[in-house]
């Protein structure tokens, strides 16, 4: 997708630097605020860096009256190309919106700015025994608003949820320069349509999000771990099935393929055998429940194809069960300079078949694709690793991603579980829904984004 060079008017870069200050930058080396983690880059006409929301209603009026694009960013950890200014445009960073307003620990609520990181967060809410659920691998860097625009998720996801059903209440500014405010800041609301919901995983193409109430989850005084090896993915996805069916629901479950145990081990110096599959089995809880819910997750773990069974309660002991599962994306760098990376879902019954039919693509294409993610969820990422700096693999990487959304849809699953749409899935929409349920969300938008301004070209196909 080619970067549009589009000059910041002069009237609107006049109002905005005498309305911002310093917060505003037109010209001059902004490359930083055009990339992300995709790898794709585009330079923006402009950098806003507002302080409320005043200014950001201000920032919005402007760029509406003169038709110049927005794109909202955090901290540019996305890896779908979501936060990249095509168009050009303003780049509003919320890097000056960055306070938690107030912790309501009675209430279990956090009320915070959108460029707050998910890390200065949860070390502000452990001193109350509070943590907020969204945890994704980028979480000591990525902001709060930015979760919020991709509906983050995490391995703690399979228990407590991702990031939309770890929201209360929003405060936003739309397309035209309106100030909205959705949700409610109680944990039971059947007032009027969620518009809150709507506006978590929308990636900025409908509104920008300038305050946000989060529900809040205790802080658990002790974790077990278990990790499970199995002959193949079949028996893996079957304890899985196990796990998932009986009432006591695990803190995280992830999945590694043979080919994920083989990289952690020979790379990352982990200490695993060789497995056809593997699962990271977490329980929480405190002195009481855990012995309980641990032992329960047990019992669902053994079954036909088990080949080990290793347990922790301790910290320690859990750091080095975990240390696998932390080894792999390093591993994965050092083995291809190149890598497509994509979060797809579904159902928990069709891991196996979806596994499966991922091997049976790496074959075909002569590449290395190695699954591994958030099993309890049905939640794989598959990663597709290549040279790209070699022509016939860099093409064959790029044939195999259809073939990888067709695999997962043809499951009953979907695009993305957690990283969101952005530009790098978004013409495989057309093929995730059909005519008359895009025509709806192209109603959404227009009703949000009149003019079409807030991060253009995002999420819906041409």
């Amino acid at each position: 997708m080619a970067a549009v060079d589009t000059p910041i008017p002069e009237p609107l870069d006049a109002a905005l630097r005498a309305r911002l200050g310093d917060g505003w930058q037109a010209g001059g080396e902004l490359r930083q605020y055009g990339e992300d983690s995709s790898k794709r880059w585009a330079t923006p006409a402009a950098v806003a860096m507002p302080r409320s929301v005043d200014d950001v209603v201000a920032i919005v009026r402007a760029c509406r009256e003169h038709r110049v694009p927005i794109v909202a960013r955090g901290a540019g950890t996305s890896s779908t190309g979501a936060a990249i200014p095509y168009a050009g445009g303003v780049v509003v960073s919320f890097e000056r919106m960055a306070r938690i307003v107030e912790i309501r620990g009675d209430d279990r609520q956090v009320v915070v700015e959108p460029g707050v990181s998910n890390g200065d967060l949860q070390r502000a809410l452990a001193p109350h025994a509070l943590f907020w659920p969204p945890d994704p691998a980028s979480a000591d860097k990525c902001t709060v608003g930015g979760n919020l625009a991709c509906n983050a998720g995490g391995p703690h996801a399979v228990k407590y949820g991702a990031t939309r059903d770890n929201v209360l209440g929003l405060v936003a500014v739309t397309g035209r320069g309106e100030v909205i405010r959705v949700g409610s800041n109680t944990t039971k609301d059947a007032t009027g349509y969620n518009l809150a919901q709507l506006l978590v995983g929308s990636e900025g193409t409908l509104a920008l999000i300038v305050e946000a109430t989060l529900k809040l989850a205790p802080l658990p005084t002790r974790r077990a771990s278990l990790r499970a090896t199995y002959t193949d993915v079949t028996s893996a996805g079957a304890a899985v099935a196990r796990i998932m069916a009986q009432p006591a629901t695990p803190s995280m479950l992830e999945f590694m393929d043979a080919a994920c145990i083989r990289l952690v081990r020979e790379v990352g110096g982990a200490d695993i055998a060789d497995a056809g599959a593997l699962l990271m089995i977490e329980a929480d809880g405190d002195d009481d429940t855990l012995p309980h819910v641990a032992g329960a997750l047990e019992r669902a773990a053994r079954g036909d194809g088990l080949l080990e069974l290793a347990t922790a309660t301790d910290p320690a002991a859990n750091e080095t069960l975990w240390a696998a599962r932390k080894a792999l994306s390093p591993a994965l760098r050092t083995i291809a300079a190149g890598k497509i990376n994509e979060d797809v879902v579904v159902p928990v019954s069709r891991l196996p078949a979806l596994v499966a039919g991922i091997e049976a693509l790496a074959g075909e294409f002569d590449l290395p694709i190695v699954a591994f993610g958030h099993a309890g969820n049905g939640n794989l990422h598959a990663n597709i690793l290549f040279d790209p700096d070699d022509a016939a693999q860099s093409a064959r990487a790029q044939a195999a991603l259809p073939r990888l959304f067709a695999l997962t849809l043809s499951l009953g699953g979907t695009l993305s579980g957690e990283h969101g749409i952005g530009v790098a899935k978004r013409d495989f929409m057309a093929d995730a829904f059909d005519a008359p349920t895009l025509a709806a969300m192209r109603a959404v938008k227009a009703a949000f984004d009149p003019d079409g301004i807030l991060n253009p070209g995002k999420v819906l196909p041409p």
